[in-house]
């Protein structure tokens, strides 16, 4: 069982940076993929970017590659994404997620491949 709470987010010009965090409980927690997944209001919750439970591989969408990092501490049950040079459609609740299989060989960025769920935090990007 694993249980995130994300924490980071906040109102940010656009060009600006945040950094989230997901902190996690259980001992399970470095055999897992994590996620972030985000939703802007009136749309549906699409993938962001995705790190191995190694954190030897990272995966991003198109839309935030070469401008978020995903990162990980497994030694303080811990996920982060960096986000620079923000833009207005980035606006959406941010949430981390486990991916549901263990020692998972690649990474998946479908929704229903993620079993635990944080409760999201709220990112605002100003023009």
């Amino acid at each position: 069982q694993v249980q995130l709470v994300e924490s980071g987010g906040g109102l940010v010009q656009a060009g600006g940076s945040l950094r989230l965090s997901c902190a996690a409980s259980g001992r399970t927690f470095s055999t897992h993929n994590m996620g972030w997944f985000r939703q802007a209001p009136g749309k549906e919750r699409e993938f962001v970017a995705v790190i191995r439970w190694s954190g030897g591989n990272t995966y991003y969408a198109d839309s935030v590659k070469g401008r978020f990092t995903i990162s990980r501490d497994n030694a303080k049950n811990t996920v982060y994404l960096q986000m620079s040079s923000l833009k207005p459609e980035d606006t959406a609740v941010y949430y981390c997620a486990a991916d549901l299989l263990p020692l998972r060989i690649g990474v998946v960025t479908t929704l229903n491949e993620y079993g635990y769920w944080g409760q999201g935090t709220q990112v605002t990007v100003s023009s």
